[in-house]
């Protein structure tokens, strides 16, 4: 067995492999955040699913392999796993747009802005 490697290596396709070692489906989708090292989960199908996608939460996700995820789950517990729900896009406040701290204090004293 190859060794193991991060969740940020892990791509879609990869093989998903339940506790048993039978085949629990295919990698669609990684949730996390890779600029802060956050692993959430991951979205998996396979032909038992439909066209529905199972959200398997980071921590069920046992060993990483190269082509292959190994979950903690066995297969019925994947059965039961809820749908997958995509994100919604998060919203950034680039720098130069953000309020300014001192006009938002002018606005609050003045009541101006009431939040």
């Amino acid at each position: 067995m190859p060794d193991p490697v991060a969740w940020v290596m892990i791509e879609p396709g990869w093989k998903v492999v339940a506790a048993d070692g039978s085949d629990a489906g295919r990698v669609n989708e990684i949730a996390g955040d890779e600029n802060v090292d956050i692993f959430d989960g991951l979205a998996i199908s396979n032909d038992r699913f439909g066209r529905a996608k199972k959200y398997v939460p980071s921590e069920e996700v046992g060993a990483i392999y190269p082509g292959e995820v190994h979950l903690k789950l066995t297969p019925e517990q994947v059965e039961r796993l809820g749908d997958y729900e995509e994100a919604q896009p998060s919203e950034q406040i680039e720098p130069e747009k953000a309020p300014n701290p001192v006009v938002r204090a002018l606005k609050r004293a003045f009541f101006l802005d009431r939040d």
